[in-house]
Protein backbone atom coordinates (compact mmCIF):
# COMPACT_ATOMS: atom_id res chain seq x y z
CA UNK A 1 0.00 0.00 0.00
CA UNK A 2 0.93 2.96 -1.14
CA UNK A 3 2.24 5.49 2.18
CA UNK A 4 -0.20 8.25 3.18
CA UNK A 5 1.42 11.38 4.25
CA UNK A 6 1.43 11.76 7.72
CA UNK A 7 -0.55 15.35 8.01
CA UNK A 8 -3.13 13.38 5.51
CA UNK A 9 -3.25 10.38 7.95
CA UNK A 10 -6.55 9.65 9.85
CA UNK A 11 -4.42 8.80 13.05
CA UNK A 12 -2.70 12.45 12.95
CA UNK A 13 -5.85 14.36 12.61
CA UNK A 14 -7.76 12.10 15.23
CA UNK A 15 -4.68 12.91 17.03
CA UNK A 16 -4.02 16.77 16.67
CA UNK A 17 -8.03 17.06 17.22
CA UNK A 18 -8.21 14.84 20.16
CA UNK A 19 -5.31 16.73 21.75
CA UNK A 20 -7.21 20.25 21.15
CA UNK A 21 -10.17 19.19 22.43
CA UNK A 22 -7.40 17.89 25.78
CA UNK A 23 -5.79 21.15 26.17
CA UNK A 24 -8.68 23.04 25.97
CA UNK A 25 -10.55 21.31 28.92
CA UNK A 26 -7.99 20.75 30.97
CA UNK A 27 -6.73 24.05 30.50
CA UNK A 28 -10.38 25.50 31.20
CA UNK A 29 -10.97 23.02 34.25
CA UNK A 30 -7.18 24.11 35.56
CA UNK A 31 -8.46 27.74 34.78
CA UNK A 32 -11.80 27.05 36.83
CA UNK A 33 -10.19 24.95 39.48
CA UNK A 34 -7.74 27.99 40.19
CA UNK A 35 -10.36 30.99 40.11
CA UNK A 36 -12.52 28.63 41.96
CA UNK A 37 -10.31 28.32 44.78
CA UNK A 38 -8.89 31.44 44.65
CA UNK A 39 -11.75 33.33 44.82
CA UNK A 40 -13.08 30.69 47.69
CA UNK A 41 -10.11 31.67 50.18
CA UNK A 42 -10.53 35.08 49.10
CA UNK A 43 -13.89 35.29 50.09
CA UNK A 44 -12.65 33.53 53.30
CA UNK A 45 -10.00 35.44 54.44
CA UNK A 46 -9.65 38.71 52.84
CA UNK A 47 -13.50 39.36 53.06
CA UNK A 48 -14.07 37.89 56.58
CA UNK A 49 -14.20 41.41 57.91
CA UNK A 50 -16.80 42.39 55.24
CA UNK A 51 -18.97 39.48 55.84
CA UNK A 52 -18.56 39.78 59.33
CA UNK A 53 -22.27 40.31 60.94
CA UNK A 54 -20.81 41.24 64.11
CA UNK A 55 -19.21 44.89 62.76
CA UNK A 56 -22.23 45.03 60.34
CA UNK A 57 -24.69 44.50 63.59
CA UNK A 58 -23.02 46.42 65.77
CA UNK A 59 -23.37 49.43 63.62
CA UNK A 60 -27.23 48.86 62.60
CA UNK A 61 -27.91 48.50 66.55
CA UNK A 62 -26.72 51.90 67.56
CA UNK A 63 -28.15 53.17 64.42
CA UNK A 64 -31.45 51.78 65.25
CA UNK A 65 -31.46 53.59 69.39
CA UNK A 66 -29.58 56.90 68.32
CA UNK A 67 -30.63 59.83 66.11
CA UNK A 68 -27.50 60.66 65.08
CA UNK A 69 -23.62 59.04 64.94
CA UNK A 70 -22.36 61.31 67.30
CA UNK A 71 -21.73 58.66 69.97
CA UNK A 72 -20.43 55.77 67.95
CA UNK A 73 -16.67 57.11 67.25
CA UNK A 74 -15.25 55.51 70.38
CA UNK A 75 -17.50 52.22 69.54
CA UNK A 76 -15.81 52.27 66.36
CA UNK A 77 -12.51 52.61 66.91
CA UNK A 78 -12.70 50.14 69.41
CA UNK A 79 -13.93 47.40 67.39
CA UNK A 80 -11.45 48.77 64.76
CA UNK A 81 -8.16 47.75 67.58
CA UNK A 82 -9.93 44.92 68.08
CA UNK A 83 -9.87 43.46 64.63
CA UNK A 84 -6.54 45.23 63.29
CA UNK A 85 -8.79 46.83 60.31
CA UNK A 86 -9.95 50.22 59.68
CA UNK A 87 -13.76 50.97 59.91
CA UNK A 88 -15.12 54.08 58.23
CA UNK A 89 -18.46 55.77 57.80
CA UNK A 90 -19.39 58.03 55.06
CA UNK A 91 -22.67 59.93 54.24
CA UNK A 92 -24.14 59.23 50.50
CA UNK A 93 -21.97 61.67 49.60
CA UNK A 94 -18.29 60.61 50.54
CA UNK A 95 -18.05 62.87 53.71
CA UNK A 96 -16.51 60.95 56.04
CA UNK A 97 -18.69 60.47 59.35
CA UNK A 98 -16.37 58.68 61.38
CA UNK A 99 -12.76 56.95 60.78
CA UNK A 100 -11.08 54.67 62.98
CA UNK A 101 -7.99 55.73 61.87
CA UNK A 102 -5.79 57.42 58.72
CA UNK A 103 -5.40 55.60 55.37
CA UNK A 104 -5.59 55.97 51.69
CA UNK A 105 -8.53 58.16 50.36
CA UNK A 106 -11.79 55.95 49.96
CA UNK A 107 -13.29 58.32 48.02
CA UNK A 108 -13.37 56.12 44.88
CA UNK A 109 -13.64 52.35 46.93
CA UNK A 110 -16.29 50.41 46.79
CA UNK A 111 -18.67 50.37 50.09
CA UNK A 112 -19.03 47.26 52.28
CA UNK A 113 -22.36 47.46 53.33
CA UNK A 114 -24.92 50.71 53.91
CA UNK A 115 -25.92 50.85 57.54
CA UNK A 116 -29.40 51.65 57.53
CA UNK A 117 -31.93 49.97 60.13
CA UNK A 118 -34.40 51.36 58.26
CA UNK A 119 -33.68 49.00 55.08
CA UNK A 120 -31.72 46.38 56.11
CA UNK A 121 -29.32 44.18 54.12
CA UNK A 122 -30.84 41.03 53.61
CA UNK A 123 -28.18 39.27 52.37
CA UNK A 124 -25.99 40.32 55.61
CA UNK A 125 -29.25 39.86 57.91
CA UNK A 126 -30.51 36.62 56.60
CA UNK A 127 -33.74 38.04 57.49
CA UNK A 128 -37.00 38.81 55.28
CA UNK A 129 -37.71 41.89 57.45
CA UNK A 130 -36.42 45.37 56.14
CA UNK A 131 -36.98 47.45 59.38
CA UNK A 132 -34.80 46.50 62.19
CA UNK A 133 -36.67 45.57 65.24
CA UNK A 134 -34.45 47.55 67.26
CA UNK A 135 -35.79 50.66 65.76
CA UNK A 136 -38.84 51.10 68.06
CA UNK A 137 -38.82 54.98 68.34
CA UNK A 138 -42.51 56.07 69.58
CA UNK A 139 -43.02 52.72 70.71
CA UNK A 140 -40.33 52.63 73.73
CA UNK A 141 -42.96 51.64 76.61
CA UNK A 142 -42.15 53.29 79.75
CA UNK A 143 -42.02 51.32 82.98
CA UNK A 144 -45.73 51.22 84.14
CA UNK A 145 -46.98 49.94 80.71
CA UNK A 146 -44.16 47.06 80.80
CA UNK A 147 -45.43 46.30 83.98
CA UNK A 148 -49.16 45.89 83.21
CA UNK A 149 -48.37 44.30 79.85
CA UNK A 150 -45.98 41.86 81.41
CA UNK A 151 -49.23 41.11 84.15
CA UNK A 152 -51.13 40.33 81.18
CA UNK A 153 -48.30 38.16 80.00
CA UNK A 154 -48.55 36.36 83.02
CA UNK A 155 -52.06 35.01 82.69
CA UNK A 156 -51.06 34.61 78.88
CA UNK A 157 -48.70 32.10 79.70
CA UNK A 158 -50.67 30.45 83.14
CA UNK A 159 -53.04 29.75 79.78
CA UNK A 160 -50.66 28.27 77.85
CA UNK A 161 -49.43 26.20 81.02
CA UNK A 162 -53.26 24.93 81.43
CA UNK A 163 -53.04 24.03 77.57
CA UNK A 164 -50.55 21.44 78.64
CA UNK A 165 -47.73 23.83 76.71
CA UNK A 166 -44.80 25.63 78.19
CA UNK A 167 -43.87 29.13 76.95
CA UNK A 168 -41.48 31.88 78.38
CA UNK A 169 -41.92 35.55 77.90
CA UNK A 170 -39.73 37.33 75.96
CA UNK A 171 -39.60 41.01 76.06
CA UNK A 172 -38.71 42.84 72.88
CA UNK A 173 -36.96 45.84 71.87
CA UNK A 174 -39.47 48.26 72.95
CA UNK A 175 -40.23 46.52 76.25
CA UNK A 176 -43.70 45.21 75.07
CA UNK A 177 -43.71 41.32 76.63
CA UNK A 178 -44.50 38.24 74.57
CA UNK A 179 -45.36 34.79 75.03
CA UNK A 180 -42.95 32.42 73.49
CA UNK A 181 -43.63 28.53 73.38
CA UNK A 182 -40.62 26.40 74.51
CA UNK A 183 -42.37 22.93 73.27
CA UNK A 184 -44.01 21.88 70.17
CA UNK A 185 -47.85 23.74 70.05
CA UNK A 186 -50.23 21.28 68.78
CA UNK A 187 -53.48 22.26 70.53
CA UNK A 188 -52.84 25.57 68.96
CA UNK A 189 -52.97 27.18 72.38
CA UNK A 190 -50.33 29.82 71.38
CA UNK A 191 -52.80 31.79 69.45
CA UNK A 192 -55.70 31.16 71.61
CA UNK A 193 -53.97 32.24 74.73
CA UNK A 194 -51.76 35.60 73.15
CA UNK A 195 -54.40 36.83 71.09
CA UNK A 196 -55.73 39.45 73.46
CA UNK A 197 -52.04 40.10 74.00
CA UNK A 198 -51.25 40.87 70.80
CA UNK A 199 -54.00 43.51 69.84
CA UNK A 200 -53.85 45.07 73.24
CA UNK A 201 -51.97 48.30 72.75
CA UNK A 202 -50.91 50.82 75.73
CA UNK A 203 -51.53 54.37 75.81
CA UNK A 204 -48.23 54.85 74.51
CA UNK A 205 -48.77 52.34 71.48
CA UNK A 206 -52.26 53.89 70.86
CA UNK A 207 -50.72 57.18 70.24
CA UNK A 208 -48.06 56.50 67.55
CA UNK A 209 -50.35 53.09 66.05
CA UNK A 210 -52.77 56.02 65.47
CA UNK A 211 -50.24 58.28 63.52
CA UNK A 212 -49.18 55.14 61.64
CA UNK A 213 -52.96 54.65 60.62
CA UNK A 214 -52.96 58.23 59.72
CA UNK A 215 -49.82 57.96 57.47
CA UNK A 216 -50.66 54.73 55.99
CA UNK A 217 -54.31 56.14 54.82
CA UNK A 218 -52.89 59.26 53.25
CA UNK A 219 -50.37 57.36 51.86
CA UNK A 220 -53.22 55.45 50.28
CA UNK A 221 -55.32 57.88 49.10
CA UNK A 222 -58.07 57.47 51.78
CA UNK A 223 -60.04 54.23 52.28
CA UNK A 224 -63.65 55.30 51.00
CA UNK A 225 -64.57 56.78 54.53
CA UNK A 226 -63.03 53.97 56.48
CA UNK A 227 -60.60 53.66 58.93
CA UNK A 228 -56.90 52.53 58.48
CA UNK A 229 -55.58 51.46 62.52
CA UNK A 230 -52.12 49.06 62.91
CA UNK A 231 -51.45 46.44 65.72
CA UNK A 232 -49.38 46.46 67.90
CA UNK A 233 -47.84 43.71 65.91
CA UNK A 234 -47.59 46.50 62.94
CA UNK A 235 -50.46 44.50 60.89
CA UNK A 236 -52.77 46.98 59.32
CA UNK A 237 -56.71 46.82 58.97
CA UNK A 238 -59.40 48.55 57.95
CA UNK A 239 -62.62 49.49 60.04
CA UNK A 240 -65.50 50.73 58.82
CA UNK A 241 -67.68 53.67 60.60
CA UNK A 242 -69.82 50.73 62.16
CA UNK A 243 -66.67 48.68 62.81
CA UNK A 244 -64.93 51.69 64.78
CA UNK A 245 -67.60 52.01 66.60
CA UNK A 246 -67.96 48.48 67.66
CA UNK A 247 -64.60 48.02 68.05
CA UNK A 248 -64.65 44.85 65.16
CA UNK A 249 -61.60 44.62 63.48
CA UNK A 250 -61.22 43.09 59.93
CA UNK A 251 -58.10 42.31 58.54
CA UNK A 252 -57.08 43.54 55.01
CA UNK A 253 -56.54 39.40 53.14
CA UNK A 254 -59.01 39.46 50.24
CA UNK A 255 -60.54 36.12 51.15
CA UNK A 256 -61.58 38.14 54.46
CA UNK A 257 -62.70 41.44 53.57
CA UNK A 258 -64.51 41.84 50.08
CA UNK A 259 -63.74 44.56 47.77
CA UNK A 260 -59.59 44.69 48.83
CA UNK A 261 -58.16 42.88 45.41
CA UNK A 262 -54.41 41.06 45.76
CA UNK A 263 -52.66 43.80 44.50
CA UNK A 264 -54.49 46.72 46.63
CA UNK A 265 -53.20 44.33 49.90
CA UNK A 266 -49.74 44.58 48.04
CA UNK A 267 -50.09 48.00 48.56
CA UNK A 268 -51.28 48.28 51.68
CA UNK A 269 -48.13 46.51 52.68
CA UNK A 270 -45.97 48.71 51.09
CA UNK A 271 -47.38 51.61 52.49
CA UNK A 272 -47.42 50.48 55.75
CA UNK A 273 -43.88 49.88 55.63
CA UNK A 274 -43.19 53.18 54.08
CA UNK A 275 -45.03 55.09 56.74
CA UNK A 276 -43.49 53.44 59.33
CA UNK A 277 -39.97 54.27 57.75
CA UNK A 278 -41.30 58.11 57.97
CA UNK A 279 -42.68 57.41 61.66
CA UNK A 280 -38.77 55.97 62.60
CA UNK A 281 -36.69 57.90 60.56
CA UNK A 282 -36.34 61.31 63.48
CA UNK A 283 -35.29 58.35 65.89
CA UNK A 284 -32.66 56.90 64.25
CA UNK A 285 -29.37 57.59 62.40
CA UNK A 286 -28.97 58.93 58.78
CA UNK A 287 -27.88 56.28 56.65
CA UNK A 288 -23.96 55.68 56.44
CA UNK A 289 -21.67 53.94 54.03
CA UNK A 290 -19.46 51.24 55.62
CA UNK A 291 -15.92 50.42 54.81
CA UNK A 292 -13.75 47.74 56.15
CA UNK A 293 -10.30 48.12 54.90
CA UNK A 294 -6.63 47.30 55.81
CA UNK A 295 -5.33 50.34 57.56
CA UNK A 296 -2.43 50.08 54.90
CA UNK A 297 -3.63 49.65 51.41
CA UNK A 298 -7.22 50.80 51.64
CA UNK A 299 -8.39 47.01 50.11
CA UNK A 300 -11.31 45.64 51.00
CA UNK A 301 -9.95 42.14 50.51
CA UNK A 302 -7.12 40.27 51.14
CA UNK A 303 -4.94 39.49 47.94
CA UNK A 304 -4.49 35.81 47.23
CA UNK A 305 -1.69 34.31 45.17
CA UNK A 306 -0.52 30.71 44.48
CA UNK A 307 2.70 29.85 46.02
CA UNK A 308 5.45 28.43 43.79
CA UNK A 309 4.95 25.18 45.08
CA UNK A 310 1.45 25.19 44.19
CA UNK A 311 1.26 26.46 40.69
CA UNK A 312 4.26 23.82 40.25
CA UNK A 313 1.70 21.07 41.73
CA UNK A 314 -1.16 22.33 39.41
CA UNK A 315 1.33 22.15 36.45
CA UNK A 316 3.01 19.27 36.91
CA UNK A 317 -1.15 17.23 37.23
CA UNK A 318 -2.25 19.12 34.53
CA UNK A 319 0.43 17.65 32.42
CA UNK A 320 0.43 14.38 33.42
CA UNK A 321 -3.23 14.12 32.77
CA UNK A 322 -2.67 16.01 29.23
CA UNK A 323 -0.19 12.91 28.90
CA UNK A 324 -2.17 10.28 30.14
CA UNK A 325 -5.00 11.79 27.56
CA UNK A 326 -2.48 12.06 24.48
CA UNK A 327 -1.56 8.17 25.24
CA UNK A 328 -4.98 7.22 25.48
CA UNK A 329 -5.53 8.61 22.54
CA UNK A 330 -2.79 6.97 20.08
CA UNK A 331 -3.91 3.62 21.54
CA UNK A 332 -7.24 4.32 20.44
CA UNK A 333 -6.69 5.61 17.36
CA UNK A 334 -4.49 3.06 16.53
CA UNK A 335 -7.04 0.22 17.44
CA UNK A 336 -9.86 2.19 16.18
CA UNK A 337 -7.36 2.77 12.22
CA UNK A 338 -6.24 -0.89 12.36
CA UNK A 339 -9.37 -2.18 10.23
CA UNK A 340 -9.69 0.60 8.17
CA UNK A 341 -5.73 0.23 7.00
CA UNK A 342 -6.61 -3.86 6.48
CA UNK A 343 -9.58 -2.53 3.84
CA UNK A 344 -7.51 0.20 2.28
CA UNK A 345 -4.48 -2.88 1.59
CA UNK A 346 -7.42 -5.57 0.82
CA UNK A 347 -8.35 -2.69 -1.73
CA UNK A 348 -5.10 -2.23 -3.06
CA UNK A 349 -4.94 -5.99 -3.71
CA UNK A 350 -8.00 -6.11 -4.49
CA UNK A 351 -8.49 -9.04 -2.06
CA UNK A 352 -11.21 -10.14 0.39
CA UNK A 353 -10.93 -9.17 4.20
CA UNK A 354 -12.20 -10.07 7.20
CA UNK A 355 -13.26 -7.52 9.59
CA UNK A 356 -14.65 -8.79 13.07
CA UNK A 357 -17.14 -6.66 15.40
CA UNK A 358 -20.37 -5.01 15.27
CA UNK A 359 -19.21 -1.19 14.83
CA UNK A 360 -19.58 0.73 11.70
CA UNK A 361 -16.32 -0.40 10.19
CA UNK A 362 -17.36 -3.82 10.56
CA UNK A 363 -20.48 -3.60 8.67
CA UNK A 364 -18.72 -1.78 5.64
CA UNK A 365 -16.11 -4.70 5.87
CA UNK A 366 -19.01 -6.67 5.32
CA UNK A 367 -20.36 -4.23 2.60
CA UNK A 368 -17.53 -3.73 1.16
CA UNK A 369 -16.85 -7.84 1.14
CA UNK A 370 -20.77 -8.61 -0.41
CA UNK A 371 -20.34 -5.84 -2.89
CA UNK A 372 -17.23 -7.33 -4.47
CA UNK A 373 -18.93 -10.85 -4.27
CA UNK A 374 -21.81 -9.49 -6.42
CA UNK A 375 -19.94 -7.45 -8.98
CA UNK A 376 -17.79 -10.45 -9.69
CA UNK A 377 -21.60 -12.08 -9.81
CA UNK A 378 -22.33 -9.77 -12.55
CA UNK A 379 -19.55 -9.75 -14.28
CA UNK A 380 -20.16 -13.62 -14.82
CA UNK A 381 -24.24 -13.12 -15.19
CA UNK A 382 -23.45 -10.43 -18.03
CA UNK A 383 -20.50 -12.43 -19.87
CA UNK A 384 -22.94 -14.96 -19.86
CA UNK A 385 -26.08 -13.61 -21.17
CA UNK A 386 -23.59 -11.97 -23.83
CA UNK A 387 -21.88 -14.86 -24.61
CA UNK A 388 -24.71 -17.29 -25.20
CA UNK A 389 -26.71 -14.75 -27.98
CA UNK A 390 -22.96 -14.58 -29.48
CA UNK A 391 -22.54 -17.77 -29.74
CA UNK A 392 -25.61 -18.44 -31.49
CA UNK A 393 -24.97 -15.78 -33.85
CA UNK A 394 -21.46 -16.85 -34.82
CA UNK A 395 -22.20 -20.52 -35.23
CA UNK A 396 -25.15 -19.98 -37.68
CA UNK A 397 -23.23 -17.20 -39.34
CA UNK A 398 -19.94 -19.76 -39.71
CA UNK A 399 -22.83 -22.64 -40.90
CA UNK A 400 -24.49 -20.54 -43.29
CA UNK A 401 -21.16 -19.40 -44.60
CA UNK A 402 -19.91 -22.75 -45.26
CA UNK A 403 -23.00 -23.52 -46.91
CA UNK A 404 -23.97 -26.10 -43.98
CA UNK A 405 -27.39 -23.91 -43.03
CA UNK A 406 -29.63 -22.32 -45.92
CA UNK A 407 -29.98 -18.50 -45.39
CA UNK A 408 -33.72 -18.23 -45.38
CA UNK A 409 -36.30 -16.74 -43.45
CA UNK A 410 -35.62 -19.05 -40.10
CA UNK A 411 -32.09 -18.44 -40.09
CA UNK A 412 -32.98 -14.98 -39.86
CA UNK A 413 -35.34 -15.28 -37.42
CA UNK A 414 -33.01 -16.96 -35.19
CA UNK A 415 -30.64 -13.86 -35.65
CA UNK A 416 -33.11 -11.43 -35.07
CA UNK A 417 -34.21 -13.30 -31.53
CA UNK A 418 -30.61 -13.41 -30.63
CA UNK A 419 -30.50 -9.84 -31.43
CA UNK A 420 -33.23 -9.15 -29.60
CA UNK A 421 -31.84 -10.74 -26.42
CA UNK A 422 -28.62 -9.01 -26.92
CA UNK A 423 -30.48 -5.31 -26.65
CA UNK A 424 -32.71 -6.17 -23.91
CA UNK A 425 -29.43 -6.98 -21.95
CA UNK A 426 -27.66 -3.66 -23.14
CA UNK A 427 -30.86 -1.79 -22.57
CA UNK A 428 -31.08 -3.25 -18.53
CA UNK A 429 -27.69 -2.46 -17.89
CA UNK A 430 -27.90 1.02 -19.37
CA UNK A 431 -30.93 1.46 -16.88
CA UNK A 432 -28.96 0.20 -14.16
CA UNK A 433 -26.36 2.96 -14.83
CA UNK A 434 -28.76 5.85 -15.25
CA UNK A 435 -30.27 4.54 -11.58
CA UNK A 436 -26.30 4.55 -10.22
CA UNK A 437 -25.55 7.56 -11.81
CA UNK A 438 -28.71 9.70 -10.65
CA UNK A 439 -29.73 10.48 -14.53
CA UNK A 440 -32.97 8.39 -14.64
CA UNK A 441 -35.79 11.05 -15.55
CA UNK A 442 -39.54 9.95 -15.83
CA UNK A 443 -41.65 12.89 -17.63
CA UNK A 444 -45.18 12.38 -16.60
CA UNK A 445 -48.38 13.28 -17.80
CA UNK A 446 -52.12 12.18 -17.69
CA UNK A 447 -52.08 8.52 -19.42
CA UNK A 448 -55.13 5.74 -19.86
CA UNK A 449 -54.10 2.93 -17.41
CA UNK A 450 -56.45 1.01 -19.56
CA UNK A 451 -53.91 1.47 -22.63
CA UNK A 452 -50.83 1.00 -20.75
CA UNK A 453 -52.01 -2.71 -19.53
CA UNK A 454 -53.39 -3.73 -23.24
CA UNK A 455 -50.21 -2.64 -24.29
CA UNK A 456 -48.21 -4.18 -22.41
CA UNK A 457 -50.81 -7.91 -22.47
CA UNK A 458 -50.62 -7.30 -26.34
CA UNK A 459 -46.70 -7.37 -26.34
CA UNK A 460 -46.30 -10.48 -24.02
CA UNK A 461 -49.43 -12.77 -25.74
CA UNK A 462 -48.14 -15.59 -27.77
CA UNK A 463 -44.61 -15.59 -25.49
CA UNK A 464 -45.16 -18.82 -24.21
CA UNK A 465 -47.24 -21.41 -23.24
CA UNK A 466 -49.47 -19.72 -20.54
CA UNK A 467 -52.57 -18.13 -20.72
CA UNK A 468 -52.60 -14.37 -20.55
CA UNK A 469 -55.34 -12.30 -18.94
CA UNK A 470 -56.35 -8.48 -18.35
CA UNK A 471 -59.12 -6.49 -16.30
CA UNK A 472 -59.36 -3.17 -15.72
CA UNK A 473 -62.45 -1.36 -13.42
CA UNK A 474 -63.68 1.74 -15.21
CA UNK A 475 -61.12 3.90 -17.01
CA UNK A 476 -58.65 5.13 -14.51
CA UNK A 477 -55.71 7.76 -15.71
CA UNK A 478 -52.67 8.47 -13.68
CA UNK A 479 -49.74 11.12 -14.31
CA UNK A 480 -47.16 9.03 -15.01
CA UNK A 481 -44.61 8.39 -17.98
CA UNK A 482 -46.13 6.82 -20.21
CA UNK A 483 -42.88 4.55 -21.46
CA UNK A 484 -41.48 4.24 -17.68
CA UNK A 485 -45.04 2.54 -17.22
CA UNK A 486 -45.33 0.31 -19.46
CA UNK A 487 -41.28 -0.96 -19.07
CA UNK A 488 -42.70 -1.72 -15.41
CA UNK A 489 -45.74 -3.29 -16.43
CA UNK A 490 -43.87 -4.90 -19.21
CA UNK A 491 -41.18 -6.59 -16.74
CA UNK A 492 -43.49 -7.85 -14.26
CA UNK A 493 -45.91 -9.90 -17.02
CA UNK A 494 -42.54 -10.86 -18.53
CA UNK A 495 -41.62 -12.01 -15.05
CA UNK A 496 -44.19 -13.77 -14.43
CA UNK A 497 -44.71 -15.88 -17.61
CA UNK A 498 -41.06 -16.56 -17.24
CA UNK A 499 -41.83 -18.79 -14.15
CA UNK A 500 -45.16 -19.77 -14.75
CA UNK A 501 -45.45 -23.38 -15.71
CA UNK A 502 -47.09 -24.68 -19.20
CA UNK A 503 -51.20 -24.29 -18.52
CA UNK A 504 -50.85 -21.60 -15.80
CA UNK A 505 -52.21 -18.20 -15.93
CA UNK A 506 -50.77 -14.82 -15.43
CA UNK A 507 -53.69 -12.24 -14.93
CA UNK A 508 -53.07 -8.28 -15.40
CA UNK A 509 -55.61 -6.18 -12.97
CA UNK A 510 -56.24 -2.49 -13.05
CA UNK A 511 -57.95 -0.79 -10.45
CA UNK A 512 -57.74 3.27 -10.05
CA UNK A 513 -53.80 3.80 -9.37
CA UNK A 514 -53.12 0.05 -8.26
CA UNK A 515 -51.48 -2.23 -11.13
CA UNK A 516 -51.49 -6.20 -10.15
CA UNK A 517 -49.79 -8.78 -11.91
CA UNK A 518 -50.49 -12.28 -11.04
CA UNK A 519 -49.37 -15.84 -11.51
CA UNK A 520 -49.79 -19.04 -10.91
CA UNK A 521 -45.97 -19.89 -11.16
CA UNK A 522 -43.83 -22.14 -8.66
CA UNK A 523 -43.71 -18.81 -6.89
CA UNK A 524 -41.19 -17.48 -4.28
CA UNK A 525 -39.74 -18.86 -1.03
CA UNK A 526 -40.18 -16.69 2.41
CA UNK A 527 -36.59 -16.45 3.03
CA UNK A 528 -35.69 -15.44 -0.88
CA UNK A 529 -38.80 -12.71 -0.79
CA UNK A 530 -36.88 -9.60 0.76
CA UNK A 531 -34.35 -10.40 -2.33
CA UNK A 532 -36.25 -10.24 -5.44
CA UNK A 533 -35.25 -6.57 -5.65
CA UNK A 534 -31.80 -7.28 -5.01
CA UNK A 535 -29.88 -6.92 -8.36
CA UNK A 536 -28.32 -9.54 -10.30
CA UNK A 537 -31.05 -11.96 -8.05
CA UNK A 538 -32.13 -15.07 -9.81
CA UNK A 539 -34.49 -17.55 -7.72
CA UNK A 540 -33.11 -20.07 -10.86
CA UNK A 541 -29.69 -19.68 -10.26
CA UNK A 542 -28.76 -22.07 -13.03
CA UNK A 543 -28.65 -19.29 -16.06
CA UNK A 544 -30.97 -21.42 -18.07
CA UNK A 545 -33.07 -20.95 -20.66
CA UNK A 546 -36.22 -21.96 -18.79
CA UNK A 547 -36.02 -19.06 -16.90
CA UNK A 548 -33.58 -17.08 -18.38
CA UNK A 549 -33.10 -13.31 -17.53
CA UNK A 550 -30.11 -11.06 -16.19
CA UNK A 551 -31.90 -10.37 -12.68
CA UNK A 552 -31.97 -6.81 -13.24
CA UNK A 553 -35.75 -6.60 -14.59
CA UNK A 554 -37.45 -6.33 -10.97
CA UNK A 555 -34.31 -3.74 -9.46
CA UNK A 556 -34.92 -1.24 -12.51
CA UNK A 557 -38.71 -2.02 -12.10
CA UNK A 558 -38.77 -0.71 -8.52
CA UNK A 559 -36.52 2.16 -9.23
CA UNK A 560 -38.63 3.37 -11.88
CA UNK A 561 -41.84 2.89 -9.71
CA UNK A 562 -39.96 5.26 -7.13
CA UNK A 563 -39.30 7.46 -9.38
CA UNK A 564 -42.87 8.14 -10.00
CA UNK A 565 -43.24 8.35 -6.24
CA UNK A 566 -44.91 4.94 -5.81
CA UNK A 567 -44.32 1.41 -4.25
CA UNK A 568 -44.37 -2.03 -5.20
CA UNK A 569 -44.60 -4.83 -2.89
CA UNK A 570 -44.48 -8.72 -3.87
CA UNK A 571 -46.62 -11.63 -1.97
CA UNK A 572 -45.52 -14.98 -2.78
CA UNK A 573 -46.54 -18.87 -1.30
CA UNK A 574 -44.02 -21.83 -3.38
CA UNK A 575 -46.11 -23.81 -5.34
CA UNK A 576 -49.19 -21.39 -5.57
CA UNK A 577 -48.25 -18.14 -7.55
CA UNK A 578 -47.19 -14.80 -6.52
CA UNK A 579 -48.63 -11.19 -6.44
CA UNK A 580 -46.99 -7.98 -7.83
CA UNK A 581 -48.60 -4.80 -6.65
CA UNK A 582 -47.60 -1.28 -7.76
CA UNK A 583 -49.51 1.92 -6.22
CA UNK A 584 -48.93 4.91 -8.19
CA UNK A 585 -49.69 8.30 -6.73
CA UNK A 586 -53.38 9.67 -8.09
Amino acid sequence: MTGVPWRHSLVTRLLATSVLIAIAAIGATAWLAVRTATRAISQEQGRSLTDDKGVYDMLVAYAAGHPDWSEAPDLVRERAAKLDRRITLMTEDRQVIIDSGPGPSLAAARPSAVVDPLNLDLGLTGGAERIDTRAVGPYRLPAAERAELRAYAARTKSCMDEAGVSGRVVDTPSGRPTVEPTAPDTSGALSRCTAGLDETATRTEEKALRSLGKLTSACLGGVDGGTVMVSPRFSAYILTAKEASDRTIVPIVPSEHKGVAAGRTARVRSCLEKSRRTQLQPYVAPPALLFVTDPGTGDDETRFTLSRENTVRIVTVTGAVLLATIVVTVLAGRRLVRPLRALTEAADRQAPVVVSGRDEIAHLARALHASAEQRRAMVNDVAHELRTPLTNIRSWLEAAQDDLAPTDAQLVDLLHEESVQLQHLIDDLGDLAAVDAGTLRVHPEPIRVRDVVEQAADAHRGTGPVRLETSVEGDPVVHADPVRLRQVVGNLVSNAIRYTPAGGTVTVTASQSTITVRDTGIGISEEDLPRVFDRFWRADESRSRATGGSGLGLAITRKLVEAHGGTITVQSTPGMGTVFTVRLPR
